[in-house]
Protein backbone atom coordinates (compact mmCIF):
# COMPACT_ATOMS: atom_id res chain seq x y z
CA UNK A 1 0.00 0.00 0.00
CA UNK A 2 1.39 3.58 -0.91
CA UNK A 3 1.86 5.75 1.72
CA UNK A 4 -0.58 8.33 -0.26
CA UNK A 5 -2.92 5.40 0.66
CA UNK A 6 -2.39 5.30 4.20
CA UNK A 7 -2.53 8.57 5.22
CA UNK A 8 -5.79 8.71 3.49
CA UNK A 9 -7.30 5.92 5.46
CA UNK A 10 -9.67 7.01 8.03
CA UNK A 11 -9.71 5.68 11.84
CA UNK A 12 -13.34 4.33 11.86
CA UNK A 13 -14.58 4.71 15.86
CA UNK A 14 -11.59 6.37 16.85
CA UNK A 15 -13.48 7.38 19.79
CA UNK A 16 -13.75 3.40 20.23
CA UNK A 17 -9.89 2.86 19.72
CA UNK A 18 -9.26 5.99 22.12
CA UNK A 19 -9.68 6.68 25.06
CA UNK A 20 -12.61 9.17 25.27
CA UNK A 21 -10.51 12.76 25.09
CA UNK A 22 -10.23 15.79 23.00
CA UNK A 23 -7.34 16.35 21.42
CA UNK A 24 -7.52 19.62 23.62
CA UNK A 25 -7.30 17.45 26.88
CA UNK A 26 -3.36 16.36 25.76
CA UNK A 27 -2.53 19.51 24.70
CA UNK A 28 -3.24 20.98 28.75
CA UNK A 29 -1.59 17.82 29.79
CA UNK A 30 1.22 17.98 32.30
CA UNK A 31 4.97 18.12 30.22
CA UNK A 32 6.60 15.31 31.18
CA UNK A 33 9.53 15.53 28.78
CA UNK A 34 10.32 17.23 26.08
CA UNK A 35 12.35 16.07 22.81
CA UNK A 36 14.07 18.78 20.34
CA UNK A 37 10.45 20.36 19.38
CA UNK A 38 8.21 17.72 20.50
CA UNK A 39 6.80 17.33 24.27
CA UNK A 40 5.57 14.14 26.07
CA UNK A 41 2.36 15.72 27.46
CA UNK A 42 0.38 13.36 30.47
CA UNK A 43 -2.93 13.47 31.71
CA UNK A 44 -5.74 11.33 32.99
CA UNK A 45 -8.96 11.95 31.05
CA UNK A 46 -11.82 11.84 32.96
CA UNK A 47 -13.57 8.16 33.26
CA UNK A 48 -9.75 6.84 32.75
CA UNK A 49 -8.36 4.06 34.81
CA UNK A 50 -4.71 5.73 33.63
CA UNK A 51 -2.55 8.25 32.47
CA UNK A 52 -2.64 8.93 28.79
CA UNK A 53 0.30 9.80 27.36
CA UNK A 54 1.01 11.58 23.81
CA UNK A 55 4.46 13.38 21.73
CA UNK A 56 2.82 16.79 20.79
CA UNK A 57 3.95 19.95 18.51
CA UNK A 58 2.10 23.22 18.84
CA UNK A 59 3.14 25.61 15.48
CA UNK A 60 1.33 28.61 13.99
CA UNK A 61 1.76 29.74 9.81
CA UNK A 62 4.47 31.76 9.98
CA UNK A 63 2.69 34.19 7.61
CA UNK A 64 -0.67 33.81 9.63
CA UNK A 65 -0.90 34.29 13.09
CA UNK A 66 -3.83 33.10 13.46
CA UNK A 67 -3.48 29.85 11.63
CA UNK A 68 -2.25 26.78 13.70
CA UNK A 69 -1.91 23.47 14.37
CA UNK A 70 -1.89 20.84 17.42
CA UNK A 71 0.08 17.50 16.00
CA UNK A 72 -0.60 14.85 18.61
CA UNK A 73 0.76 11.08 18.41
CA UNK A 74 -0.13 9.00 20.43
CA UNK A 75 -0.14 4.59 20.97
CA UNK A 76 -3.84 3.49 21.72
CA UNK A 77 -4.00 1.86 25.23
CA UNK A 78 -3.27 -1.96 24.36
CA UNK A 79 -0.19 -0.54 22.22
CA UNK A 80 -1.02 -2.17 18.91
CA UNK A 81 -1.43 0.87 17.06
CA UNK A 82 -0.01 4.43 16.87
CA UNK A 83 -2.62 7.67 15.95
CA UNK A 84 -1.21 10.82 14.21
CA UNK A 85 -4.26 13.48 15.25
CA UNK A 86 -3.59 17.11 13.93
CA UNK A 87 -6.17 19.70 15.29
CA UNK A 88 -6.51 22.38 12.98
CA UNK A 89 -8.34 25.65 13.29
CA UNK A 90 -12.09 26.21 12.67
CA UNK A 91 -12.63 27.60 9.39
CA UNK A 92 -10.39 25.25 7.09
CA UNK A 93 -12.46 23.84 4.46
CA UNK A 94 -13.34 20.54 5.57
CA UNK A 95 -13.47 18.62 1.90
CA UNK A 96 -10.22 19.23 1.10
CA UNK A 97 -8.80 17.56 3.86
CA UNK A 98 -5.62 17.55 5.79
CA UNK A 99 -2.49 17.67 3.39
CA UNK A 100 1.23 16.13 4.50
CA UNK A 101 4.52 16.01 3.04
CA UNK A 102 7.34 14.78 4.89
CA UNK A 103 10.61 16.96 3.36
CA UNK A 104 9.64 17.22 0.12
CA UNK A 105 7.66 13.52 -0.15
CA UNK A 106 3.87 13.99 -1.21
CA UNK A 107 2.61 11.45 1.38
CA UNK A 108 -1.08 12.34 0.79
CA UNK A 109 -4.42 13.69 2.35
CA UNK A 110 -6.93 12.18 5.02
CA UNK A 111 -10.02 13.87 5.63
CA UNK A 112 -11.35 15.52 8.71
CA UNK A 113 -13.57 13.37 10.81
CA UNK A 114 -14.75 16.25 13.26
CA UNK A 115 -14.85 19.31 14.31
CA UNK A 116 -14.37 20.57 18.01
CA UNK A 117 -15.36 23.88 20.10
CA UNK A 118 -11.45 24.63 19.61
CA UNK A 119 -10.85 22.79 15.98
CA UNK A 120 -11.45 20.33 13.46
CA UNK A 121 -9.59 17.00 14.06
CA UNK A 122 -7.94 14.53 11.05
CA UNK A 123 -6.10 11.65 12.21
CA UNK A 124 -5.08 8.15 11.18
CA UNK A 125 -3.58 5.08 12.07
CA UNK A 126 0.35 5.24 11.20
CA UNK A 127 1.90 2.17 9.57
CA UNK A 128 5.56 1.30 9.35
CA UNK A 129 6.03 3.41 6.15
CA UNK A 130 4.62 6.55 7.76
CA UNK A 131 6.58 6.01 11.09
CA UNK A 132 9.92 5.80 9.18
CA UNK A 133 9.30 8.61 7.41
CA UNK A 134 8.51 10.69 10.05
CA UNK A 135 11.36 9.05 11.94
CA UNK A 136 13.80 9.86 9.05
CA UNK A 137 12.61 13.45 8.11
CA UNK A 138 13.76 16.71 9.19
CA UNK A 139 10.70 18.23 8.99
CA UNK A 140 6.93 18.03 7.19
CA UNK A 141 4.21 20.27 5.99
CA UNK A 142 0.72 20.04 7.23
CA UNK A 143 -1.99 21.74 4.67
CA UNK A 144 -5.04 22.83 4.98
CA UNK A 145 -7.40 24.55 2.80
CA UNK A 146 -9.59 27.93 3.51
CA UNK A 147 -10.14 27.95 -0.13
CA UNK A 148 -9.76 24.71 -2.91
CA UNK A 149 -7.72 26.72 -4.36
CA UNK A 150 -5.39 28.12 -1.50
CA UNK A 151 -3.47 25.54 0.42
CA UNK A 152 -1.37 26.80 3.49
CA UNK A 153 1.44 25.27 4.39
CA UNK A 154 2.19 24.89 7.89
CA UNK A 155 6.05 23.65 8.64
CA UNK A 156 6.74 21.22 11.60
CA UNK A 157 10.81 20.33 12.47
CA UNK A 158 10.73 16.33 12.99
CA UNK A 159 13.91 16.99 15.42
CA UNK A 160 13.37 15.07 18.54
CA UNK A 161 10.41 13.18 16.77
CA UNK A 162 12.10 9.36 17.12
CA UNK A 163 13.56 9.81 20.58
CA UNK A 164 10.23 11.42 21.57
CA UNK A 165 7.95 8.61 20.21
CA UNK A 166 10.19 5.81 21.47
CA UNK A 167 9.94 7.56 24.83
CA UNK A 168 6.23 7.16 25.19
CA UNK A 169 4.27 4.72 27.42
Amino acid sequence: MKACETFGRLVPAAAAILVATSASAFAQGAVKSTHGDWQIRCDTPPGAKAEQCALIQNVTAEDRPNVGLSVIVLKTADKKQRILRVLAPLGVLLPSGLGLKVDQTDVGRTPFVRCLPNGCVAEVVMDDKLMDQLKAGTSATFIVFQTPEEGIGIPIALKGFSEGFDKLP
